[in-house]
């Protein structure tokens, strides 16, 4: 003989189906109150305190005292994070940039969808992620070109090209690239705060240094290292690179051009 459920038990099922349906809801449904903005970056490439010119007429020195000229200064950063000071970051997805000192407009972009907060610390990837770099043609700042090598070694990092007349044949040849050579680069902030609102866009500045390649933890001396495209002496140059390379140099609370 079958005994039927106490009443109370069903009132105790349904309320409790009640609580997980609602639990469930309150998962899955994207939070409406959340408050997106931009932020603006502008890098700036210079040589210690001056601007990068390409083919300038006077060259530049280094601190070893050997002179240079730049003709080509090309580099990728991809994987940009924002994170607060509470640790919650924002991760732009697929951000890949080529910034090319010949092409003023790649120098300045914008990103978008950023939650509204005070951010005060900026990450970003100097290269190309292991995925991407070995990934075959592609499109965008990642579409074939003179900073592809081949599809299983990958993009150039950095490029930079020039001349000096330390160099046994005058001529400059760095390209920096590899997986091993990807760095991961956080500019101090030096207590700036990145105020992302609706209502308006800040500006980051960010200062590329080249003389930074050839001195740091590394020194490079063209009359010895001129030519690299691989091996040990570009591990030496990326090194240079992550140790002071980038800095900001200034936070605008509104960015205007």
């Amino acid at each position: 003989m079958k005994v039927a459920p106490h009443p109370l038990f069903w009132l105790f099922f349904l309320a409790l189906s009640a609580v997980f349906t609602g639990c469930k809801e309150d998962t899955d449904s994207p939070d409406p109150d959340v408050k997106k903005g931009k932020v603006a970056l502008e890098f700036e490439n210079v040589v210690g305190d001056s601007p990068l010119e390409l083919n300038s007429v006077t060259p530049y020195s280094t601190p070893s005292n050997e002179d240079f000229k730049v003709t080509i200064f090309r580099y990728y950063i991809s994987n940009i994070k924002l994170k607060r000071a509470d640790g919650t970051e924002f991760i732009q997805p697929n951000s890949y940039y080529l910034l090319d000192q010949a092409r003023e407009a790649s120098l300045k972009f914008t990103i978008p969808d950023v939650p509204v907060g005070n951010y005060n610390s900026l990450t970003f990837t100097l290269g190309v992620d292991t995925t991407r770099n070995t990934g075959g043609a592609q499109t965008g700042a990642l579409a074939i070109s003179d900073m592809f090598w081949t599809w299983d070694t990958g993009y150039i990092f950095t490029k930079m090209e020039g001349s000096s007349t330390q160099a046994p044949n005058k001529a400059l040849v760095f390209h920096i690239g590899g997986n091993s050579n990807r760095k991961v680069v956080s500019p101090a902030m030096n207590n700036r705060v990145i105020q992302v609102r609706e209502s308006r866009t800040p500006g980051v500045h960010v200062r590329a240094d080249v003389l930074r390649m050839f001195t740091g933890p590394e020194i490079i001396l063209f009359s010895k290292t001129n030519n690299v495209m691989g091996g040990d002496d570009a591990v030496r140059v990326a090194k240079n690179q992550a140790a002071g390379m980038f800095t900001v140099s200034a936070v605008d609370t509104e960015y205007t051009e």
